[in-house]
C-alpha cells in the first residue's frame, strides 16, 4: 500500500533545491508556520485595540484586514507608525482574528485605507499622547513639554525614555479622547508617503508563511467534495461504498445544500473523508453522483445572453435616471449612433484556491482559513453550526489571491459541518476544478446605446439600458433587477454633460451564484460606455481624448439627486468624497501628455482611451496595440491615477499594474460558459489567465498627486483596459469589438 508523507512547500523547496533566484533555503520551519496556532499573538501591554507595547521596546500593531498581496499588513501598520513616531524597524505586525471590536474586516471594494486611514491616525497618535503622558508624570513635567519621536520621548532638556521602559506605565493610562488628538501635518510624516517593503516579503520568496493549505492539527483529516453543478442541485444518488474501497478513505458524507437564496451556504455535494487529501479526491472520483435537474440545469449561456441582447436592443426598460426629453433629442439629432456589447460570464481564477481547515473542541469551533472576510466566517459558522458567534475563533492565514471570492465563507462552512460530523479537525482543499466551476461568477451582461449628434458633434441624446443578473440575488430570493447601488457603477453614474438622457434598466434572472469580482459591475459597464464613447468620437470625426473632454464639460461636482437615480458613493458621502469632473479630466490630460498620443503609427497599430471613476478613484488607461495577420498584441499600457492621498507608492504602483494585467487577462481571455446549467471550463486549459508573453513589455502607471482622502487602489485600474483595447483596436484597424473576450476574434 502506498502511504503518503505530508511535507510543506517550504520543506519541498528545500529538498528540491527550487527557490527564486536560485536560493538554497536552509533552517528550520517555525512552529507557526506549520501548527494550528499559524498566527502569532500579542506578547505586550495593550495601549489601544490595535497597538501593544513590550518592555523591550517592540512595537505590535494589530493588521485586520487579510492580505492578499495588496500589501495591507504594511500599509495600515504604517500609518500607525507614523502618528506614534515609532522606529519601523522594531515594528511588529500581528495578524488579527475575527473580532468585531475592530470594524469591518471585509478585505474587498478597496476599502481598507479608504476607511481606516483616519481611525490608524488615531490609534497611532493615541498611543504617541499616552507615551507622552507617561513619560510626563515620570519627570512631573508639563506633557505639552516633551514629544516622541525616534521610539522615545524627549525631554526639553535633551533627556529621554525609550518607549519599552514607558510600556507598563502608559498602558494604565486612560486612552485620550478621539477629538484632543493631535495629528500630524502631512510635511511631518516620515513614513505616509514612502514605499516601504512589505512586511512578508521575504517570507513570501522564501516559503516561510503560512498560507490555508500550510495549516495542520494533530488528529487532522483531509476531505474533497462532490458538488452540485448547477444552481440549486440536488443529490440523487451516488455510491458510497466504491469510494470507501479507495486507499485512504475514511468516511463518505452528504453535505445538504439549502433553498435559495444562495446566500453564504455551501453547495450540496458528498465529501469524501480521508487521510490525506489525494485519497480523499481518489475517493471522490469512485462517487459517482447524479443530481435531480431543477430550473437552472438547462441553463445555457450563450442563448440566454442572446436574449438579454434582444431585450436591451428593442424593448423600454426601467428607467433609473433621466433628464430632459431623450425621445424628441434622437428624432431631432442630425446623426444617430446605436451599438451593442455583451460580456460573459467570469470566474476569480486566484491562484490559490479556496481553502479551510476546522476544529470543534472544548465548546468552540476554530477555522483558519485564506479569508477575505473573518468576521462574515465568523458569523456563517456559527449560523450553520448553531452555536455563539464569540464560540467560533477564526485564524486567517496569508491568500494566494482573493479578487472577492475568498469574502463568500462558504468553503469554511463546509470544513466546519464536517468537523462537526466527523467529530475530528477537517481540512477542506478546493482544486483548481472546483474553484472555476463551482465559484460565485461574475454576471454576464447585455447593454445597448444610443446616441445623437448634431451638426457640430455634440451629444445631444443619450440612452442606455443594460440586462444583467444582479450580486442581491444572492442573499434575495427572485430578485433580478439590478439595484441602484450597482448601477451606480459607471453605468448610472456617467458624468456627461449631455442636455438629454435615458438610463434604463433590464431584468435578468439568475441562473448561477452571482458575486463580485474585482472592480464588479464597472468591468461591463466600464467597457460599454468606454467604447460607445470612443464610437461617437469617430463618427463625430474628432480626436477622443478631446471629444470625451468636451463630453465630461466644465468642472463641477456630481450629484445626480434632481434625476431621480440614487447615487451611491461606495457607502461614502458626497462632503467626504465629491464626484469631482475636475479630477477625471486631469488624469484624462496627465496620461495623454504622457503619453505620444496622436503619434503617426505603422498600419496595423492604434492607441486606445478610456477613463472612469471607481471606487472613489479616477483613471485613464491608454493602451497601444499591433493587430496583424489576425493576431492581436498587446504592445503597452499607461495609466493615470489620482487615489488622494498616498500611504505606500510602492503599493500603488504594484496594485495598479496587476490590475490592468487582471483587466487584461479579462478582455483576451475570459468567458465561462454554461450548458445544461455546468461551468464548461474547469482549469487553466479552458479559463486562461494572461501568460508573460501575451502581457505588454511596457506597464505604467502615473499616480497623481493629491492631498484628498485616500481613495481607492486595487480595483480602479481594471475597467479602462477592456474599453482602452478595443478602442485600440478600431484605431488599427477599422473594426469594432463590441464583444468580449477578444480571443473570439484575434488570436491573442
Amino acid at each position: 500500500m502506498n502511504k503518503i508523507k505530508h511535507i510543506s512547500r517550504r520543506q519541498f523547496v528545500k529538498a528540491t533545491g527550487i527557490s527564486s533566484g536560485a536560493l538554497i533555503l536552509m533552517g528550520s520551519i517555525p512552529a507557526r508556520c506549520v501548527s494550528a496556532g499559524v498566527l502569532d499573538e500579542v506578547a505586550g501591554v495593550s495601549l489601544n485595540l490595535f497597538v501593544s507595547l513590550k518592555t523591550d521596546g517592540e512595537v505590535e500593531i494589530i493588521a485586520h484586514r487579510s492580505e492578499m498581496g495588496t500589501g495591507i499588513r504594511t500599509s495600515l501598520p504604517q500609518v500607525v507608525a507614523d502618528e506614534m513616531n515609532a522606529d519601523w524597524s522594531r515594528v511588529k505586525v500581528i495578524q488579527g482574528l475575527a473580532n468585531a471590536d475592530y470594524g469591518s474586516q471585509n478585505t474587498d471594494g478597496s476599502r481598507s485605507v479608504r476607511d481606516f486611514y483616519t481611525i490608524m491616525r488615531q490609534m497611532g497618535a493615541a498611543a504617541r499622547t499616552m507615551l507622552e503622558q507617561a513619560a510626563a508624570n515620570r519627570w512631573s513635567a508639563d506633557v505639552s513639554t516633551v514629544a516622541a519621536r525616534d521610539h522615545a520621548v524627549y525631554h526639553p532638556d535633551g533627556r529621554f525614555i525609550g518607549f519599552g521602559e514607558l510600556a507598563t506605565a502608559a498602558a494604565k493610562l486612560d486612552p485620550p479622547d478621539t477629538a484632543s488628538l493631535k495629528l500630524k501635518s502631512p510635511h511631518e510624516f516620515k513614513y505616509i508617503g514612502k514605499s516601504l517593503p512589505i512586511v512578508d516579503l521575504e517570507d513570501m520568496v522564501t516559503g516561510n508563511t503560512a498560507y490555508g493549505i500550510d495549516v495542520t492539527v494533530p488528529g487532522m483529516v483531509y476531505a474533497s467534495i462532490e458538488r452540485t453543478p448547477f444552481l440549486g442541485g440536488q443529490i440523487a444518488s451516488y455510491d458510497a461504498a466504491a469510494a470507501k474501497k479507495a486507499t485512504g478513505v475514511i468516511d463518505v458524507v452528504e453535505i445538504k445544500g439549502q433553498p435559495l437564496p444562495a446566500l453564504f451556504h455551501p453547495l450540496e455535494g458528498v465529501a469524501v473523508i480521508a487521510t490525506d487529501t489525494y485519497s480523499a479526491m481518489k475517493g471522490r472520483e469512485q462517487l459517482a453522483v447524479k443530481w435531480k435537474d431543477n430550473e437552472h440545469s438547462a441553463h445555457h449561456s450563450e442563448s440566454y445572453l442572446d436574449e438579454l441582447v434582444a431585450r436591451v436592443a428593442t424593448k423600454p426598460g426601467q428607467t433609473v435616471r433621466e433628464r430632459g426629453d431623450v425621445d424628441k433629442a434622437l428624432f431631432k439629432a442630425d446623426v444617430t449612433v446605436e451599438a451593442t456589447y455583451r460580456t460573459p460570464y467570469l470566474a476569480h481564477a486566484s491562484m490559490e484556491p479556496p481553502m479551510a481547515t476546522a476544529h470543534i473542541h472544548d465548546g468552540i469551533c476554530e477555522i483558519w482559513a485564506s479569508t477575505q472576510t473573518p468576521q462574515a466566517t465568523q458569523k456563517a459558522v456559527a449560523a450553520a453550526l448553531a452555536m455563539n458567534v464569540k464560540d467560533v475563533r477564526v485564524h486567517v492565514t496569508l491568500l494566494g489571491g482573493g479578487f472577492g471570492r475568498k469574502s463568500k465563507p462558504d468553503y469554511s462552512v463546509e470544513a466546519a459541518l464536517l468537523a462537526k460530523k466527523t467529530g475530528k479537525p477537517v481540512q477542506v482543499t478546493w482544486t483548481r476544478e472546483d474553484d472555476i466551476k463551482h465559484g460565485y461568477f461574475h454576471a454576464c451582461c447585455a447593454q445597448h446605446y444610443r446616441a445623437g449628434l448634431d451638426s457640430q458633434g455634440n451629444v445631444t441624446g443619450w440612452l442606455a439600458r443594460e440586462a444583467m443578473p444582479p450580486i442581491v440575488s444572492t442573499f434575495v430570493a427572485g430578485a433580478n433587477m439590478q439595484p441602484h447601488g450597482s448601477l451606480s457603477q459607471t453605468f448610472g453614474s456617467i458624468p456627461f454633460k449631455v442636455p438629454n438622457l435615458r438610463l434604463e434598466g433590464h431584468p435578468a434572472d439568475p441562473h448561477v451564484r452571482i458575486g463580485w469580482l474585482r472592480s464588479v459591475n464597472n468591468i461591463p459597464y466600464g467597457f460599454g460606455v468606454g467604447s460607445f464613447v470612443d464610437e461617437l468620437a469617430n463618427r463625430a470625426g474628432r480626436d477622443t481624448r478631446d471629444f470625451l473632454l468636451d463630453l465630461i464639460g466644465e468642472d463641477r461636482t456630481l450629484t445626480f439627486d434632481q434625476e431621480g437615480f440614487e447615487f451611491n458613493n461606495y457607502g461614502r458621502s458626497l462632503e467626504e468624497f465629491p464626484y469631482d469632473t475636475a479630477r477625471l479630466k486631469n488624469v484624462i490630460i496627465k496620461l495623454t501628455e504622457t503619453i505620444p498620443w496622436g503619434e503617426q503609427l505603422p498600419a496595423g497599430q492604434g492607441w486606445g482611451l478610456a477613463a472612469l471613476r471607481s471606487f472613489l478613484t479616477y483613471v485613464a488607461v491608454a493602451t497601444k496595440v499591433e493587430v496583424q495577420d489576425d493576431k492581436l498584441k498587446v504592445l503597452e499600457m499607461h495609466c493615470a491615477m489620482d487615489c488622494g492621498t498616498v500611504v505606500n507608492p510602492d503599493r500603488v504602483h504594484a496594485q495598479n499594474e496587476g490590475a490592468m494585467i487582471f483587466g487584461l487577462s479579462l478582455t483576451l481571455l475570459g468567458q465561462i460558459d454554461f450548458e445544461k446549467g455546468t461551468a464548461q471550463q474547469s482549469n487553466f486549459d479552458g479559463y486562461p489567465v494572461a501568460r508573460i508573453n501575451q502581457t505588454p513589455r511596457i506597464i505604467k502607471t502615473h499616480i497623481m498627486a493629491s492631498n484628498a482622502l485616500p481613495a481607492g487602489v486595487g480595483e480602479p485600474g481594471v475597467p479602462p483596459v477592456a474599453p482602452s483595447i478595443a478602442n485600440a483596436i478600431f484605431a488599427a484597424t477599422g473594426k469594432r469589438i463590441r464583444e468580449l473576450p477578444l480571443k473570439k476574434h484575434y488570436r491573442v
